[in-house]
């Protein structure tokens, strides 16, 4: 399974009164992780998320994230991004946080994304995607 890396630093707007990473801020790091899983398997995040040309959306329908120690203000951590799992209209990535050359898993979660049509009714995963993902993982 194909997991791409990418780095986040905890700033300090993405902390609590504490300096601890908010839980909203890991929902964030989410979409980003997202957007450079899609760039490294040659899929524009624009025509992933809503795409005009080919008449289908991807909304998010579910996030989930456990949160397993402490980031704090300033902190880099190492998000790796992969396909958990991959349905006939939904695609659900999942998501692990660590301090780069450490082994502690500090968060971990995932999103759902079903695919839509132009009227806003489920449909199978377009295949323009599909044959990337796959290909990938």
């Amino acid at each position: 399974m194909l997991s791409h890396k990418t780095e986040v630093r905890v700033r300090f707007g993405d902390t609590d009164p504490y300096g601890v990473a908010y839980f909203v801020s890991y929902f964030r790091y989410f979409h980003k992780g997202i957007e450079e899983f899609l760039r490294h398997i040659d899929i524009p995040p624009e025509t992933f998320f809503r795409n005009q040309q080919e008449k289908f959306g991807m909304p998010k329908v579910a996030a989930d994230c456990r949160f397993l120690a402490p980031a704090r203000y300033g902190d880099l951590l190492e998000m790796h991004t992969s396909v958990q799992d991959i349905k006939e209209k939904s695609i659900v990535f999942q998501f692990k946080f660590y301090r780069p050359s450490e082994t502690q898993l500090l968060a971990e979660g995932s999103v759902t994304f079903v695919a839509i049509d132009h009227k806003w009714k489920a449909r199978p995963l377009p295949e323009i995607l599909l044959e990337k993902i796959q290909a990938a993982t």
